[in-house]
């Protein structure tokens, strides 16, 4: 069969990024979007022990959900790179490894954060009604790890071939799934939050299901497994894969940080977190898949020996970051309110909200700039700076924030805390991946 040249090798480099990070954020919505219609149907319900779980729940999940990124990561970059040097076989051989692996890995975890839940919510100051709320809808959805990482490595799959319309409408389909579920089981059926726990269950695994059809009916890109050629794998899947699994890792730890501390301030500072936990990622579901975007970009370049393309791609991402932050910001102000009363928010809550959808919202480019610096240190072989940064900015740059500003800002000191702290190690990281591209690019051609 011939191999098809890799798409990023040319063409203008901002028009790839623009299409790939809005193909990959349409996807992310659509998944987002369930997330925020979970919490907006279980908000109907009137029980506010039902909402606070939610948010106990969003902090345990953001860990799951950061291991499935990781192994994403490393199988993006591994099949990428293949295919920027024109390597078609070793790009299936690697994508089918780089799968199982992370399925191995998906059980693995699964069993690990199953068998630990209740340590895990006490640990995040969960009690009461609330952690038996949130014990009830993660023993469901937590068994489920194996095919989210199975879905989302296979959608890098499909990135790294430069197929993001692809990767988008397996995403949307996962999506279209549980969103036809939802009210049945919520309120159909009565199971309130054990329903919304079924129908997202269930997308999962449909999402695996259609991610692996797709790859192997539309890219042959997939190759027949052997155990030894899986175990080869092994090595070269966790060097990357390792160091982006602990980079993932870091932000559900700050996460959970911010959860804990926010815990203190009552039922209404957690059920504002709730909130803005789920709006966050569909109002910047374009900055969170940058890394994603950008990486196979990147990685072909870099295979392929074209370091100014490489230099180009980084520098395009970081302004596409900055366009898209300010246009989503003003639109965040303008809505603030409507959001707020979509929710029903009152008190604390409702303040916590107006801060995230004013000045707090501008500062998410910082993140993007992470993101960003992230998937080139990822693709261009020196994946542990990443760690580094992720660790810095979600323990020394979270926690010190949080623990100066909470005692005299209570809860809306734990917010701007947590956003301050992205500044410092979004610059950082700037500096960190420039430095990378000219040292991992300095003897390719001019």
């Amino acid at each position: 069969m011939q191999e098809r040249r890799a798409r990023f090798l040319q063409g203008n480099l901002f028009r790839h990024i623009t299409v790939m990070a809005l193909s990959a954020s349409a996807g992310l919505i659509a998944v987002f979007l369930v997330d925020f219609v979970d919490i907006l149907f279980i908000s109907m319900l009137g029980r506010d022990e039902l909402t606070a779980a939610l948010g106990y729940s969003a902090a345990v999940l953001f860990f799951t959900t950061s291991i499935g990124i990781g192994m994403a990561i490393a199988t993006s970059a591994l099949v990428a790179r293949s295919l920027g040097a024109g390597d078609g076989w070793e790009a299936r051989q690697s994508a089918t490894s780089a799968l199982l692996i992370g399925a191995g890995v998906g059980v693995v975890f699964a069993v690990l954060v199953w068998a630990n839940l209740g340590v895990i919510l006490t640990g995040l100051g969960a009690a009461g009604a609330v952690r038996d709320h949130a014990m009830a809808y993660l023993s469901i959805l937590v068994p489920s790890l194996p095919f989210l990482l199975v879905a989302m490595a296979g959608g890098a799959v499909l990135r790294a071939h430069g197929d993001a319309r692809r990767a988008m409408l397996v995403q949307m389909v996962a999506a279209l799934v549980n969103a036809v579920l939802d009210p049945i089981f919520i309120f159909g059926l009565k199971l309130d939050i054990v329903g919304a726990a079924m129908a997202s269950a269930i997308a999962r695994a449909v999402m695996a299901a259609v991610a692996l059809w797709t790859i192997q009916r539309y890219h042959r890109g997939l190759a027949r497994p052997v155990a030894s050629r899986v175990l080869a794998d092994l090595r070269p899947v966790m060097a990357i894969g390792g160091p982006a699994l602990m980079t993932q890792m870091a932000s559900p730890i700050g996460q959970a940080y911010v959860t804990r501390a926010m815990a203190d301030f009552g039922a209404e500072a957690v059920a504002g977190m709730a909130i803005i936990t789920r709006t966050a990622p569909i109002a910047f579901a374009v900055i969170f898949a940058l890394s994603g975007a950008i990486g196979p970009i990147i990685g072909q370049n870099f295979g392929a020996r074209q370091g100014a393309r490489v230099g180009r791609a980084y520098r395009d991402g970081l302004i596409f970051a900055a366009l898209y932050t300010a246009a989503v910001s003003a639109l965040l102000y303008l809505l603030g309110g409507a959001i707020a009363d979509l929710f029903r928010a009152e008190g604390l809550t409702r303040r916590l909200v107006y801060l995230f959808c004013g000045p707090l919202a501008l500062l998410f480019w910082f993140n993007g700039a992470i993101f960003v610096s992230n998937a080139a240190c990822n693709n261009l072989g020196r994946p542990l700076l990443s760690t580094l940064v992720n660790w810095g900015r979600n323990t020394v740059g979270t926690v010190l924030p949080v623990m100066l500003l909470a005692p005299a800002y209570g809860a809306i000191g734990v917010l701007v805390g947590q956003a301050i702290g992205g500044i410092l190690f979004g610059v950082a990281a700037i500096f960190i991946a420039r430095a990378v591209i000219r040292r991992q690019t300095a003897g390719f051609p001019a």
